[in-house]
């Protein structure tokens, strides 16, 4: 069952005081099931950014229409946005997105703080999930007193303890050193397979070996897809490798 579906969708920035306009994304289709894992890779300028802030609510489509859960996010008056997003989308950005100020759990309640829960129901939610992801023995400390890797570990509790319908990522490891980055990765594959949907859009070959679609952009268009069927991280690597380079040269992906 698809849990998001993407058709003809158009994004064009249209300059306040005139000059060129800029066609971001042409005509993206694709859909995505219930409990997926996929990756969004291609160049700088491709679309990707456009394509997630779309996917997250941030922005509207020029055309086209993007369906979660069967809901059209188009329909989404402005005053209801924040909510929206709160309800129904997990978030993990590059720079962790983690309040100095705040506590871990603190950081972590922060959704269901929001959204009017009992520090009951909060913290019967944040136990397994902790436990899942490693950070019991932080969750009283502050953002300067752990690291790079245990912040992404706290944003990861935060995306999924409001159990949201679609986790989108952005660039999840791209602050960490490689073996945090592993561990993150370790971690998404975790969740994933608890039953959570994730889309992830990433520069790395490594971290979109975790997934288990990938999907390349090029001039605003889902130019090309792998899928990664039987094989093992290190042999989807290779695949999604190869095809990078292919893209890069102008050949023919197959």
């Amino acid at each position: 069952m698809a849990i998001l579906k993407v058709t003809g969708l158009k994004k064009t920035y249209v300059p306040r005081f005139g000059g060129n306009r800029t066609e971001a994304l042409k005509n993206v289709n694709f859909s995505v099931e219930k409990g997926e894992f996929v990756a969004i890779m291609g160049e700088s300028g491709s679309g990707k950014t456009t394509l997630l802030n779309i996917l997250a609510a941030l922005d509207r489509p020029t055309k086209g229409s993007v369906l979660l859960d069967g809901f059209d996010l188009s329909e989404i008056k402005e005053a209801e946005i924040a909510a929206y997003r709160r309800k129904n989308l997990g978030f993990v950005f590059q720079e962790f997105n983690i309040l100095d100020t705040f506590t871990i759990e603190d950081n972590i309640y922060l959704p269901l703080v929001l959204a009017g829960k009992s520090h009951d129901q909060m913290h019967k939610a944040l136990i397994p999930i902790a436990k899942e992801l490693g950070i019991e023995e932080i969750l009283k400390k502050y953002p300067y007193e752990v690291s790079g890797g245990q912040k992404q570990r706290a944003a990861v509790a935060r995306a999924i303890i409001t159990n949201p319908k679609l986790i989108l990522a952005d660039e999840p490891t791209g602050a960490l050193d490689s073996r945090s980055a592993d561990d993150i990765l370790r971690i998404f594959s975790s969740i994933n397979k608890l039953g959570h949907t994730i889309i992830m859009v990433t520069h790395s070959v490594k971290a979109a070996s975790f997934a288990g679609r990938v999907l390349f952009i090029k001039d605003g268009e889902v130019f090309h897809q792998l899928y990664r069927g039987e094989d093992t991280n290190e042999q989807f690597y290779q695949k999604i490798s190869d095809t990078l380079t292919l893209l890069l040269s102008g050949g023919e992906a197959r």
